[in-house]
């Protein structure tokens, strides 16, 4: 954690050097800022002798002039504070500046770490406790950066200073508070981890309300329909009072902390008056340098005390640290390998040798795929639910990486290409289009964001979009709403496949493109599609197999394993798996079965493995 805290500040230098400078200087005026009223004590009404680093006031301090030192002593007073504020001001304005920009880089750089993890790293874990992270951890960051970490750097400098000062004018007094310090630190640095301990519990605790209010916002239209707000508002109950028995638990630890530390520091404070009113009264010490002791004994134990108030902040800014820590560690990132290749223009040749993937080991969902498809070639892939489909299909962008085997593109492993110039050469209609906060026109041009607006235009007239966008109140720059759900189903499918003709991809991926529409969205989706899929790669999934019976291939997934393939006419004649599921789809009769040797003709017939 150290290295990422010198990696943070290290752009910061400069801002950190006047911090310190600053603080220097802030130290200074603090530890000189008694010494005007100890002249005033002691020079002007007690007539003592100046000390030796003050002779250049002693012309003010005989006769009728020591009133005139007094004077001296009060202006010091308000030049001390002066130049304590000014310098006070610079290094909390710098130590705010610092805190805000390393915040703002941080979350830059957790957000650009998390977009370069696989999709493994989010199936196992919960999108709210991330929001929690760059949200609230690194906010809590920024605020101990900018307040408490300046107090304690502070305080630190004027311990330094005020020892020595200590010692000068008393050295017996000067043990007392160098001697008990040391066990006050010990105490406050091992009571510190069951406050960290503590901190950690309530900090996932809120990570947990985050991710529970998060998942029933953004299904709330599911909520509604089962009317099960009861239901998401118990689960947030739950969560938020285990939130509260966390974080009274966590006050009880703390609370025990600052009265413990208060009481042992006004002892010594109680030894030295006991101490100091003898030596006064055996004329061996002054007022004056009783009253600057004092007022040093309560700085030198003030960092004691406020690192005893401030365990909680100290305890979550260290938690959230970790859990920072614990994101940019995370190592689930597809990797690129050094002196990786630009793909160019790509003509879409897919081949999948061997392949086998598994997102536990114990439960393999893909066993050794063998499938080539060619270059402008449409392939339909089918079967029961839990086959494997999505999955040979996010192989292909690399979402995943095989467990086994390999997936070639032109002839050249897709490991072997630039991660980002490969999936520019690939795009998707999925099942729901996702649109993003902003117009119509950014969201079509989102793939390729430097499309000019004739392009936009004409992919949106290609799409069937043109006409519901032009009646929009604003057209092109009408703002959709959150995830485009102001717009029906369909209208989001004609934008998603305008976004995906505007990026002009030589492989397509359709998954389900037209699984959630009614019969007029599908005819107009169905329309735009065609001309999507001219001259292009195209691999779709399918559960309505009326999408793909006019492709070039079927395949078949059954069970992680390609159970048969061939054209729609080749698969009803075999009279397996697809058959039966079309005739299912389509209501009609059972088909008398097929003969033995034209159910098991082809390459394809079986379930053995390594089938293509």
């Amino acid at each position: 954690m150290t290295h990422l805290v010198l990696e943070l500040v290290r752009p910061y230098r400069g801002w950190l050097i006047i911090v310190f400078v600053a603080m220097l200087i802030e130290t200074a005026m603090s530890i000189a800022a008694p010494w005007p009223l100890k002249i005033i004590i002691d020079n002007v009404v007690g007539k003592h002798k100046l000390p030796e680093f003050l002779g250049w006031l002693r012309d003010f301090s005989y006769g009728e002039h020591t009133l005139a030192l007094a004077g001296v002593a009060a202006g010091g007073a308000v030049l001390i504070a002066l130049i304590g504020a000014i310098a006070g001001y610079i290094d909390n304005y710098y130590t705010e500046s610092v805190a805000q920009y390393v915040a703002n880089d941080l979350r830059q750089r957790l957000y650009h770490h998390l977009h370069r993890l696989s999709l493994k790293y989010y199936d196992t874990h919960k999108i709210g406790n991330m929001l929690s992270t760059i949200t609230s951890d690194v906010g809590t960051i920024q605020s101990f950066a900018s307040t408490a970490l300046l107090s304690i750097l502070v305080d630190a400098l004027t311990i330094v200073g005020m020892v020595f000062v200590m010692l000068y004018l008393n050295f017996d007094f000067a043990l007392i508070a160098v001697g008990v310090t040391p066990f006050l630190l010990l105490f406050v640095a091992r009571f510190k981890k069951a406050v960290k301990k503590a901190t950690h519990e309530v900090r996932k605790r809120q990570s947990d309300i985050v991710a529970v209010v998060q998942e029933g916002l953004e299904s709330v239209r599911s909520v509604k329909a089962f009317g099960r707000q009861d239901l998401e508002e118990g689960r947030l109950r739950e969560a938020s009072m285990e939130t509260v028995q966390a974080a009274l638990k966590a006050r009880r630890v703390k609370s025990l902390l600052s009265p413990i530390v208060s009481v042992t520091v006004s002892l010594c404070v109680a030894i030295v008056l006991w101490r100091g009113a003898g030596l006064i009264l055996r004329d061996a010490m002054t007022i004056g340098a009783l009253t600057v002791f004092l007022s040093y004994l309560n700085k030198f134990f003030k960092p004691v005390q406020d690192l005893a108030k401030m365990t909680n902040v100290i305890a979550q800014a260290a938690v959230g640290l970790e859990r920072i820590q614990t994101i940019l560690d995370a190592d689930a990132i597809i990797p690129q390998k050094p002196g990786a290749r630009d793909p160019g223009k790509l003509q879409g040749e897919i081949v999948f040798e061997h392949v086998a993937f598994a997102y536990d080991p114990a439960a393999p969902v893909l066993r050794d795929i063998n499938l080539t498809i060619q270059p402008g070639q449409r392939i339909g892939v089918c079967g029961p639910t839990g086959g494997g489909k999505s999955t040979v299909l996010s192989l292909i962008p690399r979402f995943y990486d095989p467990t086994l085997g390999r997936v070639l593109i032109d002839g050249v492993a897709v490991t072997d290409y630039r991660l980002d110039r490969l999936r520019e050469q690939i795009g998707f209609v999925l099942q729901d289009t996702v649109l993003f906060a902003g117009s119509i026109r950014d969201n079509i041009a989102y793939g390729r964001p430097e499309a000019t607006p004739e392009e936009i235009i004409q992919a949106a007239k290609m799409a069937n979009a043109h006409d519901f966008i032009s009646e929009m109140p604003h057209g092109y720059d009408s703002l959709v709403g959150e995830r485009g759900l102001t717009l029906s189903g369909g209208q989001r499918q004609r934008i998603g496949i305008a976004r995906a003709i505007v990026r002009n991809a030589p492989i397509l991926i359709l998954d389900e493109p037209t699984a959630a529409l009614d019969t007029e969205s599908e005819k107009l989706v169905m329309e735009a599609l065609e001309r999507l899929m001219k001259g292009r790669t195209v691999i779709t999934i399918a559960h309505r197999l009326s999408t793909i019976r006019d492709a070039d291939k079927i395949v078949v997934l059954k069970g992680g394993l390609i159970a048969e393939e061939g054209t729609h006419e080749e698969l009803l004649t075999r009279n397996r798996i697809y058959a039966e599921l079309y005739r299912i789809q389509a209501g009609a009769t059972p088909a008398p079965k097929a003969t033995a040797g034209a159910a098991d003709s082809g390459p394809a017939a079986g379930l053995s493995p390594g089938t293509s």
